[in-house]
């Protein structure tokens, strides 16, 4: 079963959303540069130093990115993990989703696409590096 492993949010403000997230719920916001799409990340519970994955199972950490990202991310969504993900694509495009953008690596990372379900939800797919 593939998992839930990373949310993303839409943000107007980098600064005032890493305030607000830290101050009501104590996470780490670290702030990426333009190498990452000045993406937010949001360290929200323990993360082992060495695998990089989150040191206590069920939790998953996230990120905010610029709310009018010029690849079309305006909403929030989730992101699963999965083992093989030119396969998931194929389950994914077969059981009624629309791919949402290209395949891209994420570097240190891994490779990500995006989907809408059959609902419309945008949903990404990670391959972790090293699978």
């Amino acid at each position: 079963m593939d998992s839930v492993v990373h949310f993303e949010m839409p943000a107007e403000d980098k600064g005032r959303v890493a305030k607000f997230y830290t101050d009501a719920f104590g996470w780490d916001m670290q702030q990426m540069g333009k190498d990452m799409n000045d993406y937010l990340m949001a360290v929200t519970a323990p993360v082992d130093p060495v695998t990089k994955r989150n040191a206590t199972p069920g939790t998953i950490n996230g990120g905010f990115f610029d709310k009018q990202d010029k690849d079309g991310y305006r909403e929030p969504h989730l992101v699963i993990n999965v083992e093989n993900l030119d396969e998931s694509i194929k389950k994914v495009t077969a059981a009624g989703g629309e791919l949402f953008g290209e395949p891209m690596d994420i570097p240190g990372t891994g490779r990500y696409v995006s989907f809408r379900d059959t609902e419309g939800n945008l949903v990404g797919m990670l391959q972790p590096k090293g699978m």
